[in-house]
């Protein structure tokens, strides 16, 4: 029996950036614009159907905010402390519940 390890193609290929979002280029708009004028709000409701791009955006949202160098282009670093756990799934700061 071997213990191969299973990756659902939509987690393995989901994007990270806000560039590489298709299809919700209004939503990823509205949010860096939030990030650059500093106007965000206690708590998002992110809402629809299965396969819009809920999570993902969330996802990218709390790794943007929690990310201790953001860009010029309000993306996040990649290389801060607060980047590297979330890629590693033990940031303290972000809790994914579905």
């Amino acid at each position: 029996m071997s213990n191969n390890k299973y990756i659902v193609s939509a987690l393995k290929y989901r994007p990270n950036s806000w560039d590489t979002i298709i299809g919700q280029e209004n939503i990823a708009t509205t949010l860096k614009q939030a990030i650059d004028t500093n106007q965000l709000a206690q708590a998002y409701l992110f809402c629809g159907p299965r396969g819009v791009g809920k999570t993902t955006s969330a996802r990218i949202l709390a790794k943007t905010v929690n990310c201790e160098n953001i860009t010029s282009e309000f993306e996040a670093c990649d290389t801060c402390n607060s980047c590297k756990s979330f890629n590693n799934n033990a940031s303290f700061n972000v809790h994914e519940l579905d």
